[in-house]
């Protein structure tokens, strides 16, 4: 199985939102990076950081054993993977690609059979914890893959990431980034509809939420998000457009396996009303907005 000492280079791609932040991390870190990116603007902080620029994956391939995607969906992915200049048409056998994007599981696993027979190994490792996240290095990652790969990547995986939890084998991560979807959207709903519900009785909903948080009514999504609709505050941190490609992805998920998903289609509904609505920039909280518009 691979080693990766910091003397290795560590390829990178995918700067955006996410990915600048993680980027940065495995710079701050001492890691030896060497970066791919298709827009000059997307590119300049990490190279002033130190990173390298490669002029292809498959250049970049050619110097790293060890790659990072974080990119935007299933299509981009694969470009990236098999297209042209891919990653595919130079790393050697023995790499590891580590996929930190969300994308559907049945294609992490197609994805991971293809390297496959290349002699090469494959990681779905998407995460969750924000754009703040990924600049402080406090990601959650729900990593599928082979064990022992998971075990030798801790390290460099470390620089970005405060939990790293292996949840089975290749395409369990996404199941599982899919299950936290689900679960934060629903969440949401129901901590909107508490703030509608308080306005509408002329309850100050700072109060309400202070109350609940000293409660059983407690949650991230009341800490965090909560604040965010009470102030009308929907500055991106991770934008609604995003989030509604991830609720699609588990109700595909869901209906591949045969669930019925109760929850996740009525958020989804109303994500994509938002984004509909023109506002598929705004931070994905403002599902918070909408359910207030809703209520007159």
């Amino acid at each position: 199985m691979i080693e990766i000492y910091k003397e290795q280079p560590v390829g990178f791609i995918g700067l955006g939102v996410m990915g600048q932040g993680m980027a940065q991390c495995l710079l701050r870190q001492g890691w030896q990076l060497q970066v791919f990116a298709r827009r000059d603007d997307a590119a300049r902080a990490v190279v002033q950081a130190g990173a390298r620029r490669a002029e292809s994956p498959a250049a970049l391939a050619q110097a790293c054993r060890l790659v990072f995607l974080c990119l935007s969906d299933d299509a981009a992915v694969e470009q990236v993977l098999f297209g042209d200049a891919g990653l595919a048409q130079a790393l050697a056998r023995g790499s590891v690609v580590v996929d930190t994007s969300t994308i559907a599981a049945t294609s992490a696993r197609a994805f991971a059979e293809r390297l496959a027979a290349q002699g090469i190994a494959f990681l779905d490792a998407p995460i969750s914890g924000g754009q703040q996240g990924a600049e402080t290095g406090t990601l959650a990652c729900m990593v599928g893959g082979p064990a022992e790969a998971v075990e030798a990547l801790r390290a460099v995986m470390g620089a970005f990431c405060k939990s790293i939890t292996h949840v089975g084998a290749v395409g369990a991560g996404q199941t599982v980034k899919a299950c936290n979807q689900v679960a934060v959207a629903g969440a949401l709903l129901g901590v909107a509809d508490a703030i509608a519900l308080a306005r509408s009785q002329g309850v100050d909903p700072r109060v309400m939420r202070e109350v609940l948080l000293a409660s059983t009514g407690r949650s991230f999504v009341l800490e965090k998000h909560g604040q965010r609709v009470i102030d009308g505050n929907y500055e991106p941190g991770f934008r609604a457009r995003l989030m509604r490609k991830d609720l699609r992805i588990a109700l595909e998920t869901a209906r591949s396996g045969g669930a019925q998903l109760q929850g996740a289609p009525v958020a989804e509904r109303l994500v994509n009303e938002l984004c509909e609505s023109g506002r598929g920039e705004l931070d994905w909280a403002a599902l918070g907005l909408l359910v207030q518009e809703k209520g007159g």
